[in-house]
C-alpha cells in the first residue's frame, strides 16, 4: 500500500507522536501539551491520483517514495472523504465505458467538503475540444458533480471551479469558497479544531487588532477577525486573496481587509521603508495591532519575517515543522513565554506533526 493506514493502531501513533513533540521541547517551559486527534479514516477532503493505462484497463494509481516508476493501484482508499470514495467507482466506471473521457487522461482529482460538496478534476496530456466538452457535460450531469477538464495551457469549468464549505469554528458555523487547484487544509476536522483553538486563545483580545501573514482563503482570520477590533491578512496568492474576500463577505466579517502581498516584501517595506505599492494601499498606521498569526510553510520563517513578528505582543505560530519551529522560537525566547502548546494531527499515520504555539510578550523583556 503506498499510503500508511493503521487505524487499529492509531492511538499509539498519535502518543508517539505526541512524545516526539514533547521530546523536541525538553528544556523549554511550556504548559501542558494538548493534542487534537483525527477521524481514524474518512479524513482527507481531496486526493489526487495518476490514471494508469494497461492492457485495456484504467487504474487509479499512486507510486512509493522508494519506487516513483512503478505505479501502486489503488482499489480503495480509506483515509480520503467517503464521498472521494464513492465518486472514484464512478469515474472508474465512466472512464470505461468512455473512450473521449479515458484517452490520454493523465490524472483525477477530488475536491470534497464536509458540507457535501464535491468537485471533479480531470487532467489531460491533449488539448481538450468539443468532443470531450459534451462527453463532459454528460458525465457532470450523470454524477450531479461540477468536472474540470484540465490540459496544457487550458482549462474548462463546465459549471464552476469550487466548492463550498461549512466549519464549526468554535460552536458558529462559517462558510467558506474553497477554489481548485489551491491550497486548504486536508484535514477538516482537524482544521476545525485548529481555528477553534486558536479562537479560544485570542478570546480576550477585543481591545487590539489582529495581523496574519500566509491567510490563504481566510481560513484563521475570518473566525479570530471576530476576537478583535480590526484584522488584516496578506497572502501572495491571487487565488486565495479572491477566496479571502469572498469568504469575508459571505460571512458578513466587516472589520477584516486582505492585502496581496507576501511576508518576505512585508518586512521589507515596513522594517526597512523599501517603496511598495500594495504596502501603501493599506494604511499601516490605522491598526493597533497587538496579535500576529503565522502558519508558514516548511521552511519557517525568514529573518526578516521574524523581525517583524517580534514587533507583536502576542504570536500564534502554528507549524508544519516542528524542528524549523524551534529554531524560530530559539530567536524569540528571550522576549517571549509559551503560554499555549498543542498539537494538531492533520496527517495520521505518517511522521507529520503540526504543532500550535502561543508566545506572550515578557513584561520585563
Amino acid at each position: 500500500m503506498p499510503f500508511p493506514y493503521d487505524p487499529d493502531n492509531y492511538s499509539q501513533q498519535l502518543a508517539t507522536k505526541t512524545a516526539t513533540l514533547t521530546q523536541l521541547f525538553e528544556g523549554w517551559q511550556t504548559p501542558e501539551l494538548e493534542v487534537f486527534d483525527s477521524p481514524k479514516s474518512h479524513y482527507r477532503m481531496r486526493a489526487e491520483f495518476r490514471i494508469w493505462h494497461q492492457d485495456d484497463q484504467s487504474h487509479f494509481a499512486m507510486f512509493k517514495k522508494e519506487d516513483p516508476k512503478t505505479p501502486v493501484f489503488i482499489d480503495d482508499f480509506p483515509i480520503a472523504s467517503e464521498q472521494i470514495t464513492t465518486l472514484m467507482g464512478l469515474v472508474r466506471e465512466a472512464i470505461h465505458q468512455d473512450p473521449e473521457l479515458r484517452f490520454k487522461l493523465f490524472q483525477v482529482e477530488f475536491l470534497t467538503t464536509k458540507a457535501g460538496d464535491a468537485l471533479i478534476t480531470l487532467i489531460y496530456h491533449r488539448k481538450l475540444d468539443e468532443a470531450w466538452q459534451q462527453r463532459a457535460e454528460h458525465w457532470q450531469a450523470t454524477w450531479g458533480i461540477p468536472v474540470i477538464g484540465r490540459a496544457r495551457k487550458q482549462k474548462l469549468v463546465l459549471e464552476r471551479d469550487y466548492v463550498n464549505e461549512t466549519l464549526n469554528i468554535a460552536g458558529k458555523a462559517y462558510q467558506f469558497r474553497q477554489y481548485e487547484n489551491s491550497f486548504t487544509q486536508p484535514n477538516a476536522d482537524v482544521c476545525e479544531k485548529m481555528v477553534s483553538w486558536a479562537v479560544k486563545q485570542t478570546a480576550n483580545c477585543t481591545e487590539g487588532d489582529l495581523m496574519e501573514l500566509y491567510c490563504g482563503n481566510g481560513n484563521f482570520s475570518i473566525p479570530l477577525a471576530e476576537n478583535f477590533n480590526k484584522a488584516l491578512g496578506t497572502e501572495i496568492s491571487r487565488t486565495s486573496v479572491k477566496s479571502a474576500n469572498e469568504n469575508i463577505e459571505l460571512n458578513n466579517i466587516q472589520n477584516l481587509k486582505i492585502a496581496r502581498m507576501a511576508s518576505e516584501d512585508l518586512s521589507k517595506a515596513w522594517l526597512h521603508n523599501e517603496p511598495s505599492r500594495r504596502f501603501n494601499e493599506f494604511s499601516i498606521g490605522d491598526y493597533n495591532f497587538n496579535t500576529v498569526l503565522v502558519d508558514p510553510p516548511r521552511a519557517g520563517l525568514d529573518e526578516d519575517t521574524i523581525k517583524l513578528i517580534q514587533r507583536f505582543d502576542r504570536i500564534l505560530y502554528v507549524s508544519c515543522n516542528p524542528n524549523t519551529l524551534i529554531d524560530n522560537l530559539t530567536t524569540l525566547k528571550d522576549e517571549y513565554d509559551i503560554t499555549a502548546f498543542a498539537l494538531f494531527d492533520q496527517f495520521p499515520y505518517t511522521d507529520h506533526i503540526e504543532a500550535g504555539v502561543v508566545l506572550e510578550r515578557r513584561t520585563d523583556s
